[in-house]
């Protein structure tokens, strides 16, 4: 059993004391945890500017709006990685993690909503970013960027059945989970 190398244990206040297991004392490494997941959304950004640069795959304004919000989780990861924070710092900064994942992960679940609408339910399509920002005001884009529109019904590209907004949740998915696992590790662990 996996569990079996995880002692859990519980000191005199009665809360639970993780003992770091032998196989994999990497999970209580934090600064290489954050390191791992900035280079991981570095590698997510590289594929997305692939994917409309070289196949020629254009951003809808969920898609950019989900960018944004990958670059604030690996923002904070970054943060976390280089400068390595304690105690309240860290739980500053995997909060700031935590809520760029959150946030990113219920953009990309309302696409891929968008994309399994019937196609007359699919709102009409917008105008591009770059027109938006030049002719309304920011909030106004904001809000256009995080409705949506009938472009990011699009399913331009597909793998193992799952859509680029797909992939975007699940790796929101997993940052939201690592991002909640390093503000509650240090509480279940020996420092």
């Amino acid at each position: 059993m996996a569990l079996s190398r995880l002692a859990l244990h519980y000191n005199g206040a009665l809360s639970p004391v993780i003992k770091e297991s032998a196989t994999m004392p990497w999970l209580h490494q934090y600064r290489l945890l954050c390191g791992l997941a900035t280079l991981a959304i570095a590698g997510l950004m590289g594929f997305a500017f692939y994917l409309q640069y070289v196949k020629g795959l254009e951003p809808c304004p969920l898609c950019m709006a989900q960018r944004i919000a990958f670059v604030g989780v690996g923002l904070a990861f970054l943060l976390g990685w280089i400068f390595n924070p304690q105690a309240w710092g860290r739980t500053v900064q995997t909060g700031f993690a935590l809520a760029a994942a959150l946030a990113g992960a219920g953009l990309a679940a309302r696409q891929v909503w968008l994309q399994h609408l019937p196609p007359e339910e699919v709102p009409g399509c917008g105008f591009g970013l770059d027109f938006m920002l030049d002719a309304f005001p920011l909030k106004d884009v904001i809000i256009m960027m995080i409705t949506g529109t009938g472009d990011c019904a699009e399913i331009q590209w597909q793998f193992l059945g799952l859509t680029i907004a797909g992939w975007a949740f699940v790796a929101f998915a997993g940052f939201v989970g690592l991002a909640a696992w390093l503000m509650v590790e240090r509480r279940f662990s020996k420092v």
